[in-house]
């Protein structure tokens, strides 16, 4: 898919602007908890972002004053009971395909996070670009609390890496909330803003995204997540090769004839 303009899910809100993408999860009576067809639809909500020539950035959103209460307890958790080792490992994979997804998009992803975060739309926002809270953000990674491992979806690899090993750990095995002041204070989140403006903000700070190098955000995307297993002399030259690729690009051509013009650039993506 090269064109989202006309993409409609069925399981969450979606719309889409001058270049960027807004998704909500559509059940706010019940602070918006995710089923077996939501997390299905945007792992391929996701996987088609990154074929997207006319989406630049994503803003993962709130709706009604929460961000995401996990997976339902009755549509997910119950079933979940009646399931074999092979049919729960088909769910698992498939959760873990949707960070996957996210991660591969290709596209900066904001989590603009309002409310109840907790579960899988702790991971969900954990698994974002950058995070902009409200006040009101509760963080848990409760699955401690329901009797599971704080190891889903890729939480033991990434959480240690945003915010420390030691508070990763806590929060982990304790399922305790984090608080939004916490969530700041530790890195969790770049920033905290009024609940009037959390939309306003992530759109914003999206919106400059998209006006920028395209070609070149995928590949600071990309390099984020690759460079983990790297050791530092591989990581150099990695980035040595992709920064020679983005050299390539109209883009950088672009900002050079914009700098010597003494103009503001305008980029394309390519």
């Amino acid at each position: 898919m090269s064109d989202m303009a006309s993409y409609a899910p069925q399981h969450f809100r979606w719309r889409a602007d001058t270049g960027v993408a807004v998704i909500t999860l559509d059940r706010p009576e019940r602070k918006n908890p995710l089923t077996f067809e939501s997390y299905a639809e945007l792992r391929d909500c996701f996987w088609a972002l990154g074929q997207a020539d006319d989406i630049k950035s994503v803003v993962f959103g709130s709706n009604g004053g929460n961000f995401c209460s996990g997976g339902d307890v009755h549509e997910i958790i119950g079933p979940l009971q009646k399931l074999d080792v092979k049919g729960l490992l088909r769910f698992t994979r498939m959760t873990g395909d949707l960070i996957t997804a996210m991660l591969g998009c290709g596209k900066p992803l904001i989590a603009a996070v309002d409310g109840v975060c907790v579960g899988a739309g702790a991971i969900i926002a954990m698994a974002s670009d950058i995070r902009i809270a409200t006040p009101a953000a509760k963080t848990a990674f409760l699955f401690a609390r329901v009797g599971l491992a704080g190891c889903d979806m890729g939480a033991c690899a990434m959480l240690p890496r945003i915010i420390g090993q030691g508070r990763a750990a806590e929060l982990l095995f304790t399922g305790r909330s984090m608080s939004a002041e916490e969530g700041e204070r530790w890195g969790f989140f770049n920033r905290i803003v009024d609940a009037t403006e959390l939309d306003a903000e992530a759109l914003t700070l999206a919106r400059s995204l998209a006006d920028g190098p395209g070609f070149a955000h995928m590949m600071t995307k990309t390099m984020l997540q690759q460079e983990w297993s790297m050791s530092l002399g591989q990581a150099i030259e990695a980035e040595a090769q992709a920064q020679a690729l983005c050299m390539q690009t109209l883009d950088f051509t672009r900002a050079y004839e914009a700098f010597v013009a003494r103009a503001k650039p305008a980029f394309e993506g390519n």
